[in-house]
Formats: structure tokens, C-alpha cells, sequence
């Protein structure tokens, strides 16, 4: 990468069982893991799980959370999720994201039609949650 404009780099999700959500990730989402030997070693704090050649999520486990209070006055802010992560997808991997999730028996929304996003109104999307109750949005635009 040579192009040095602003970019999603990485979401820390506050999760359990790291290596268990990695399996999720992987499996359900199609997300390729990173760093989980390393992890289940202690070698590394946390592992993640790749979205694009830009993006990861990173794994962290809640016990951590006391230990990332990194905003001056912000006592207590960390492990407090986010509200969604939506993730932006051509309509065949929309598509094949929502079969496996149905196949895991994840619980999932019906489907939102024209909703606003990033890049204009999406033609569909859904919301879902990973095991340790992060909430995510899957949408695709074309």
C-alpha cells in the first residue's frame, strides 16, 4: 500500500474466548485467523482475524479490559462494546455469509431494504451477533 489516505486499520471486540470467536470468525464469517497459535501459546496478548488486506479485528479477551483505561477521565470506558460493526459485501458473499451463519443456526434479522451506509443506500442487509454478543450489520450495496 502506497496510497497514505484515512483507512479503517483495526475494532477491538471484547470477547471470551479468544480462540473460540477466532473459530467463529473463521468459519462463519470467512475471516482468516491471525496470531491464534501464537495466543493459545502466550506468546501474544490476543489474536485477530483478517477482514480485508487492511482491516482486522482484534480478539480481545475481557480480562484485559481493566488494563485498557487509555483516555485520561475515561475511567471505566474500556470493554464496553460498540454499538454495530457493519461489514460491506458483494452480493454473492452477502449471500454466502448469511447461508453459513443460518447453517451455525445463528440467530438472524430479517432483512432491511435502502438503508444508508458509507456508500449510499445498501440493497440489503442484516443484523447478527458473534458468541460473545458483539453485534454486527452485513449489507451489500450493488
Amino acid at each position: 500500500m502506497t496510497d497514505n489516505s484515512a483507512r479503517l486499520d483495526h475494532v477491538v471486540l471484547w470477547v471470551r474466548d479468544p480462540v473460540a470467536s477466532a473459530d467463529f470468525y473463521e468459519k462463519a464469517l470467512g475471516l482468516e485467523p491471525i496470531r491464534v497459535t501464537e495466543f493459545a501459546a502466550g506468546k501474544v496478548s490476543f489474536p485477530s482475524v483478517r477482514l480485508n488486506e487492511e482491516t482486522i479485528f482484534d480478539l480481545a479477551p475481557l480480562t484485559m479490559a481493566p488494563r485498557m483505561d487509555v483516555v485520561p477521565g475515561a475511567a471505566d470506558s474500556a470493554g464496553h462494546p460498540v454499538n454495530h460493526v457493519c461489514l460491506s459485501l458483494p452480493g454473492e458473499d452477502f449471500d454466502a455469509l448469511r447461508a453459513r451463519l443460518e447453517e451455525r443456526a445463528v440467530p438472524l434479522s430479517d432483512f432491511t431494504h435502502d438503508a444508508y451506509g458509507a456508500r449510499g443506500k445498501a440493497k440489503r442487509s442484516f443484523y447478527f451477533r458473534d458468541p460473545d454478543g458483539n453485534v454486527f450489520e452485513a449489507r451489500h450495496y450493488e
